[in-house]
């Protein structure tokens, strides 16, 4: 397959240079990512100023901008043939319950889709990660399955994966999103002129971690699969809704 091979960690990010190391053995793989870390950067797009693509020694590309711009501009004017899905990860850190709102694999992951194309997002297990090969493995595996089974249309898939040896993985779970506490980790600090300023904290913990969640799977050593909808319209409160429209 031609894979279009992206992240939000940057492109000298250990887990994206172990995926491309497994991938090209089996597939063409172009690998264009932000020049730097954009962790959190979500669905976002660069629009006031121009977006820079410098190709590496090592035959990636960089790209001054989003995850998001990376899919976008790597799509239409980077890759030399037509990718067949997007690949975003190995991401440094979960992507687990409410994270996905926020993440920049998964907006990777998102734009390849709302381009037309199949497209997982693929996270290891963090602080510290230390078995990218482990995710690297998984994503083979699950790519060879998607040749002969593609994802229905608007749908990627949400890859989490725990930091421990292949061998020592339980399985694989399709799980649902779970939830994080809802927590102000915001840190009031002060900069060196003493003016206010505050950082994003930790992220909270599971607080649905539940049977059945990507939260479960991964404490009980197996990789978490979960469909996700690149279609946000809830349809199931149209009812509802279209109730009290009706008195507009």
């Amino acid at each position: 397959m031609n894979i279009l091979l992206s992240n939000d960690d940057g492109y000298f990010a250990p887990g994206l240079e172990c995926l491309y190391e497994y991938l090209r053995e089996l597939h063409n793989v172009t690998v264009i990512a932000p020049d730097r870390n954009c962790s959190g950067a979500s669905n976002s797009l660069t629009l006031e100023v121009p977006i820079r693509v410098t190709p590496r020694t090592n035959g990636f590309f960089s790209v001054s901008g989003t995850p998001t711009d990376c899919v976008h501009v790597g799509t239409y004017h980077i890759c030399e043939q037509a990718p067949d899905i997007v690949v975003a990860g190995i991401n440094n850190g979960a992507n687990l319950g409410d994270d996905v709102l926020y993440s920049g694999t998964v907006a990777a992951a998102m734009e390849g889709r709302s381009l037309g194309l199949p497209a997982i997002a693929v996270s290891l297990l963090g602080p510290d990660c230390q078995h990218f090969e482990t995710a690297a493995r998984v994503v083979v595996k699950v790519l060879e399955r998607l040749k002969t089974n593609p994802l229905p249309l608007n749908k990627i898939l949400n890859i989490n994966i725990p930091d421990i040896p292949f061998e020592e993985i339980a399985g694989y779970q399709l799980t649902r999103l779970g939830s994080r506490h809802r927590a102000d980790t915001i840190i009031p600090a002060e900069d060196p002129k003493g003016r206010r300023v505050y950082w994003i904290g930790p992220t909270p913990g599971a607080q649905d971690e539940s049977e059945g969640t990507d939260f479960y799977a991964v404490d009980n050593g197996y990789v978490s699969i979960t469909p996700l909808s690149v279609d946000l319209t809830a349809h199931d409160c149209f009812e509802q809704v279209g109730e009290w429209m009706s008195e507009l």
